[in-house]
């Protein structure tokens, strides 16, 4: 039943036609078993929504990462190497890598469900009902349950459950900024429409997930679920693919740069063995794989996933307690990457809060301060407070006479926030009136008679209100559009007195509202007339003429506050803010030009004039405009296509349907929480919680400052896996020179597997963790945002990886020969203890290093004590070394024997060449920057 796209528009059909065409009547609606027939045929009310993937799956996508592909290849070749040995004793190498697989892949998945129960928990909300005529009876249901032929009975208040063409409207207005992105209320109207229009301008339409803010009326339901424009727009995003992340992207290089060095690594120390070395059995071709493996363990850094993760999880919860909730791990760090944070306007930068802003009358205007709908603010001419006189009485007739005019109600909730009721255009005369001290006066001394309500035609409404002060006269107020008004009055206020509103007035008038709506205001004006006693009351609308005109407002929906600095500071940042809205260009050029978006002199550029332009021209245009309005939801896709063709890191706010598309597109889509749709909360790979636009800003530097920690526990990780590669590479092919050798005459390795994995996976991860909490010790703010092109790890940061590692095996394997009978430095000790040494050395050279990796041109002597995670984790590994050397049971594990106090002494010396090294290294590149 329900209209399919491409059929005859319901918006072009009479009332009739289209009751007729879906099989229902206007006065009794369908009967329950057609609903129900319907409903079961049709199925429910509600937009497909993304099949969940199984919690076995997303636990199963942990292991999808190139780091893990090698360690999972690591723990194969371990396995394959223990069964050719006879499964003799435990494969301690696979176990010990894979506890931290499956480890790092359960951290992933429990943070992945806490995002998403956040996220279920913020959609949780009151069901959604609506007032629908069956068998010839109005009743609530759930808006899940209405069908096509459904009849809507509409009021004040309701949210609209289905598209359905109106069969009647009374002074009907529908927020439609959560599809359009108009932030003004839109007045319906059920007359035909001659051809199809756009979305905001289809009066005669109601549609899903918008509004009820004024009068009543009466529609009958023409689609649902899916076939309703919000569905359309929902399956746009089924055909939108999201990419990988920046730091995704990244890990992947890293991983599959690390694969390919392992590879050739590996292939060069094994065929260097097997040229070296006499195969004569099986055991020799194990001890051949099991060198591969070890060259596998020293080459991947096993902890980087889990610590990637860990780092990410804390930033996330950070956030959260920012209000910003993040979906995905990975997407903390895009947002600290974003060059382009493209915004919607309505709820986003602005309150969605209409407020006067000025008044003008006959004697001048005045400014009104305030926030929002909070009754407080002052009434001000040229800066200073409005004073009593004629202009103040001016004001007073103006703002009350508005209020009169006025079906809107504030009033203090159960939280003691203001809250209305009603169009927020009337609400915004209750609240102006307020802050002149005016307002129980006006409650007390007028009491509604009648009201000549709003229409499209008229532009205007007027009440007959009762004047307790002046003997119980009836006097008719008017509010309504500008020329409307003054073409019905004759007269005009002038301070307590009226005087006739001649040319001149008249002039000065129409120039306050030019004035007005130059500076993007809405523009209302209001009127007045006492009703004589032989009037007849019958003939409502011929008692609107003659009136005396009492002045114009202007009405906007105000910037939020907190929103101007935080653009400031996303422009400090080198950060570009582009505004795309659904509004009026001139409204929208207002408010940008208001929060320092785009300059005075520069404008809007709208969606009509978008498509004149050809594919180059509109490059172009997103390169130079800044502010896009009365846009469509396929403008806002291709502007964030066309800003990542160019090398852009897009983050994309917003909170309507028409936004989702876009969201899901761009590199990171930020949802709104309160005012969002579920839509745009599921295409969002972040959510705020508060609708903050500052909270954005908080979250690029949170993401920047996680980048930064990113880049140092990789400086750290990699030189010191580079170290571990080097001094087996090195020890291997230089075992002639170091004496490396068995009784049998056969090559063997510096340093044990299990050896490896205990810098690994014990002293490398808690430090690397711990500079993953490095906190921000530079203004993150001040600097550009980092190029698409740019890697994390640039050339200057891997040469610096590679001669660390190199200083590092060389003082490992130096130590090894100053022990070891047989090389260069001759010595007694015996292979066991040499390798120990060499063990303990390229432990602390690691954790020297850690305090190298901090910054790459800072020395390390720098804001030393400022991390007390990492002095805690550095005193922890060490305090392990001492025991992996001293403790028996750790001795048999890992093949270490005690050293003396005087071999430690060397050890730790040895370690501290890579801190000289580095010291050294760094004043040399602060010399070449300066």
């Amino acid at each position: 039943m329900a209209k399919q796209r491409g059929e005859t528009d319901p918006s072009v059909q009479s009332p009739e036609a289209v009751v007729q065409e879906v099989g229902t009547h206007p006065e009794t609606g369908l009967s329950s078993s057609q609903a129900s027939q319907r409903l079961q045929k049709d199925g429910p009310n509600v937009l497909r929504a993304a099949v969940p993937v199984p919690g076995w799956k997303r636990f199963l996508r942990q292991f999808q990462d190139p780091l893990v592909y090698l360690l999972l290849i690591a723990i194969l070749i371990s396995v394959i190497a223990w069964a050719v040995e006879g499964w003799v004793g435990w494969p301690i190498d696979a176990l010990v890598i894979l506890l931290i697989v499956v480890g790092n892949a359960i951290l992933g998945y429990v943070q992945e469900n806490k995002a998403q129960n956040a996220v279920a928990a913020l959609a949780k909300m009151t069901e959604v009902t609506s007032a629908v005529l069956r068998d010839g009876v109005v009743s609530r249901v759930p808006s899940t349950s209405l069908v096509v032929g459904d009849i809507l009975m509409l009021e004040e208040g309701d949210a609209v459950g289905a598209d359905a063409r109106l069969l009647r409207a009374s002074a009907l207005k529908i927020q439609e900024a959560s599809l359009t992105g108009e932030s003004e209320a839109v007045m319906k109207d059920a007359a035909r429409l001659e051809r199809v229009l756009p979305l905001g301008d289809r009066l005669n339409m109601i549609f899903k997930g918008t509004a009820v803010v004024q009068g009543t009326g009466k529609a009958v339901v023409t689609a649902t679920g899916m076939d309703t424009e919000m569905g359309s727009i929902a399956q746009m995003l089924d055909q939108t693919v999201e990419g990988q992340t920046p730091l995704q992207k990244e890990i992947g290089h890293i991983g599959r740069m690390l694969g390919k060095a392992v590879s050739a690594i590996a292939l060069v120390v094994v065929v260097t063995v097997l040229l070296l070395s006499e195969i004569n059995s099986l055991s020799d071709v194990i001890n051949v794989l099991l060198l591969g493996v070890s060259l596998a363990v020293a080459a991947v850094p096993e902890g980087l996933p889990a610590i990637l993760s860990v780092v990410l999880a804390l930033g996330v919860q950070k956030m959260a307690k920012r209000n910003a909730i993040v979906k995905k791990l990975s997407s903390v760090e895009t947002l600290g990457s974003a060059s382009v944070i493209c915004t919607d306007k309505t709820g986003t930068l602005t309150r969605s809060e209409m407020m006067i802003g000025q008044a003008y009358t006959s004697s001048g205007y005045t400014d009104l301060s305030g926030v929002g709908y909070i009754p407080e603010g002052s009434v001000s001419v040229d800066g200073k407070p409005l004073e009593s006189g004629q202009l103040h009485a001016e004001q007073v007739a103006l703002l009350s006479g508005g209020s009169l005019a006025n079906n809107a109600d504030l009033r203090l909730n159960k939280d003691g926030e203001w809250e209305i009721r009603g169009d927020p255009t009337e609400a915004a005369f209750l609240v102006a009136e307020q802050k002149l001290n005016v307002a129980e006066r006006r409650k007390q001394r007028f009491e509604r008679v009648l009201e000549i309500p709003f229409s499209s035609d008229r532009k205007m409404m007027s009440t007959i209100e009762k004047d307790h002060e002046h003997d119980d006269m009836l006097v008719l107020i008017s509010k309504g559009a500008p020329d409307v008004l003054m073409q019905r009055c004759t007269k005009c206020r002038l301070g307590m007195g009226v005087v006739a509103f001649t040319d001149e007035l008249r002039a000065k008038a129409l120039a306050d509202v030019d004035r007005l709506s130059g500076a993007a205001y809405r523009t209302l004006s209001v009127a007045y007339r006492p009703i004589g006693s032989h009037e007849d009351l019958d003939q409502l609308e011929a008692l609107e003429q003659n009136m005396i005109f009492v002045g114009t407002v202007g009405i906007i929906d105000p910037p939020r506050e907190e929103v101007g600095p935080a653009i400031q500071e996303a422009h400090r940042a080198g950060i570009r803010v582009i505004m795309i809205t659904g509004d009026h260009p001139r409204t929208a050029a207002r408010i940008a030009q208001d929060l320092g978006i785009i300059a005075e002199d520069e404008g809007a550029l709208t969606g009509e004039e978008l498509d004149r332009l050809d594919e180059q021209a509109f490059l172009q245009a997103v390169d130079n405009v800044s502010v896009f309005a009365r846009v469509a939801p396929t403008h806002k896709q291709r502007i964030v296509d066309a800003l990542q063709k160019r090398g852009h890191i897009v983050a994309m706010t917003g909170d309507g349907v028409n936004d989702a598309p876009a969201l899901k597109t761009a590199d990171i889509g930020v949802a709104m929480g309160i005012t969002g749709t579920e839509v745009t909360k599921e295409a969002g790979k972040m959510i705020l919680a508060d609708d903050n636009f500052a909270t954005i800003v908080s979250a690029v530097r949170e993401g920047r400052n996680i980048f930064d920690n990113i880049r140092k526990f990789l400086r750290y990780l990699l030189s010191s896996n580079m170290g571990e590669v080097l001094t087996v590479f090195l020890g291997v092919v230089g075992a002639g020179l170091l004496g490396l050798y068995s009784e049998s005459g056969g090559v063997v390795v510096p340093l044990m597997a299990t050896q490896i994995l205990w810098i690994n996976l014990v002293t490398d991860s808690g430090p690397a963790l711990a500079m993953g909490l490095d906190p921000q010790t530079e203004d993150v703010m001040a600097r550009k945002p980092r190029r698409q092109t740019e890697r994390t790890i640039d050339g200057r940061m891997w040469l610096g990886v590679l001669l660390v590692g190199l200083v590092m095996s060389l003082a490992t394997l130096m130590t090894i020969d100053f022990y070891l009978p047989g090389g260069m430095l001759q010595g007694n000790e015996s292979l066991e203890l040499a390798r120990t040494a060499g063990f303990t050395v390229l432990v602390f050279a690691q954790l020297f290093n850690c305090f190298n990796a901090r910054s790459e041109l800072s020395s390390a002597f720098t804001n030393m004590f400022v991390n007390r995670w990492l002095l805690w984790a550095v005193g922890l590994s060490a305090l392990l070394q001492v025991a992996v050397v001293h403790v028996d049971f750790l001795n048999v594990a890992f093949n270490t024997v005690p050293l003396s106090l005087e071999q430690w002494g060397m050890c730790i010396l040895m370690g501290s060449s890579v801190l000289w090294f580095s010291e050294i290294r760094k004043f040399v590149l602060r010399q070449l920057e300066k």
